[in-house]
């Protein structure tokens, strides 16, 4: 068992969001910042991970369920409060805690990990992980003594002149010994123009009582930015799409233009894929080799399989086999499963149905709540009847039948094997194999009849 800890600070109410949305649950890239955090964490082969909630506190647990166990921040009373909260769990165990904001988004396991590595090999009773800032207006900075080590962080509004101009800056994660942190926060006092417990007071007093103070500075400044409004939350953004979208093409991935290609951190996506502009890919969605996406598309939750193209359509939490024709202008809803081979063309909506491998629904069709066999032409203007205004009903159609043109199926209806829909036709009777089934009026001409209504 690891005796490697972590607690992430998601307690804040994040009043400059100007949100009712709690501040850790905004999203970047689709996926809301503390679960990006938390994502990190758990790669780290942790003992725990404690998160630390207050406003809102159900639905932070809601979205991190069973990632992490959490404690509860009744007051805001600063961050060193808000870590002593996790005492119950973490209180007399021996190893290393590492302290991250929910806030931070873009910190990488790699970037933890190191951090996590300097402190055990410095045999450390704290370290800061820094980041060098071009411009360190607002941060706490970083003052280091004649043997190279950490002396003290000074704020922004505390700092001399000299200070100042160091770019050194504080990040806000820390690692501590554990049992050192739990003793230290037992004498942080509130004793400040704010009334509040400050979590880096710790390091002054693990310097009194002569436990070693280190920083680990981390190349990647960008990586440590907090975000606390709509402007650092755009920035997260930009910086983490640049991220993912780099990684995507270094790995056989063509972005015709990746500053208009929105990539979700949990996309993965196969070698010779293109991706055409202004295509968002969020979720859990797997795309295969060769498979082309976009212009203009929308995919969350999808499988979507080899030489499969897409372009100028909306995939959502369903199966899409291998060299699909799909769009422009589709809509693949919940839930749906296409075979390989199969056309969903344009303007055709696919809601919870199967469509087996080589079946056809080109377009202007509404197909829902319907599994459909092999060969099947479906033609324009099909609808299957699936809602009586209280429940559902499934329509089948089985392998090589044909569907006219402008056909309403009523659902529940069974449509045999190889049978054939006249254009136009109304079907609420099951229909066997191989027959033909005609439900329209008889077609009545009245001569002259126009004349008079005109």
């Amino acid at each position: 068992m690891s005796n490697r800890y972590a607690i992430v600070l998601a307690a804040g109410k994040g009043t400059r969001m100007k949100s009712t949305l709690y501040k850790v649950l905004h999203p970047v890239l689709g996926k809301p910042m503390v679960q990006h955090v938390v994502d990190q964490l758990k790669m780290l082969n942790l003992a725990s991970i404690t998160t630390v909630v207050g406003f809102g506190a159900e639905k932070v647990q809601e979205q991190l369920g069973e990632d992490s166990q959490f404690v509860i921040q009744e007051e805001q009373l600063g961050t060193g409060h808000a870590v002593q909260q996790a005492e119950k769990y973490l209180a007399n165990k021996q190893g290393t805690t590492i302290v991250v904001c929910g806030d931070t988004p873009l910190l990488t396991k790699q970037t933890l990990e190191s951090v996590l590595d300097h402190h055990e090999e410095q045999k450390a009773g704290v370290t800061i992980l820094t980041a060098h800032a071009e411009d360190p207006t607002g941060y706490g900075r970083i003052v280091r003594n004649a043997d190279n080590q950490v002396s003290k962080i000074v704020e922004q509004k505390d700092a001399s002149k000299e200070e100042q101009m160091i770019q050194e800056i504080n990040t806000g994660t820390y690692c501590f010994n554990n049992e050192l942190l739990f003793e230290a926060l037992k004498k942080v006092s509130n004793d400040n123009a704010q009334g509040e417990y400050y979590l880096p007071d710790v390091i002054q007093i693990a310097q009194e009582e002569r436990q070693k103070v280190v920083a680990y500075q981390t190349e990647a400044f960008e990586e440590t930015i907090g975000v606390n409004d709509r402007v650092a939350l755009s920035q997260a953004e930009t910086f983490m799409k640049k991220r993912i979208n780099e990684q995507h093409m270094k790995n056989g991935v063509t972005l015709i233009d990746p500053n208009n290609t929105y990539i979700g951190a949990d996309v993965q996506i196969g070698t010779d894929v293109i991706i055409e502009p202004g295509t968002v890919i969020k979720g859990n969605t797997t795309i295969e080799n060769e498979a082309i996406i976009g212009p203009h598309s929308e995919i969350r939750d999808c499988h979507i399989g080899q030489g499969t193209v897409l372009r100028h359509s909306v995939a959502t939490s369903s199966y899409i086999g291998k060299r699909v024709q799909a769009g422009p202008f589709a809509h693949i809803r919940p839930e749906a499963s296409i075979g390989d081979d199969a056309k969903v063309g344009n303007f055709v909506e696919i809601k919870k149905s199967k469509i087996d491998n080589g079946s056809k629904v080109p377009h202007l069709s509404y197909i829902g709540d319907a599994e459909i066999g092999s060969g099947v032409n479906i033609g324009c203007g099909t609808i299957t009847v699936n809602y009586d205004g209280k429940n559902k009903f499934k329509t089948t159609i089985e392998d090589d039948a044909f569907i006219g043109c402008n056909a309403n199926l009523i659902a529940p209806v069974h449509i045999g094997k190889g049978a054939l829909i006249a254009a136009g036709s109304t079907i609420h009777q099951d229909v066997p194999g191989d027959a033909l089934s005609i439900g329209r009026a008889k077609q009545v001409n009245k001569e002259e009849y126009a004349k008079k209504y005109k």
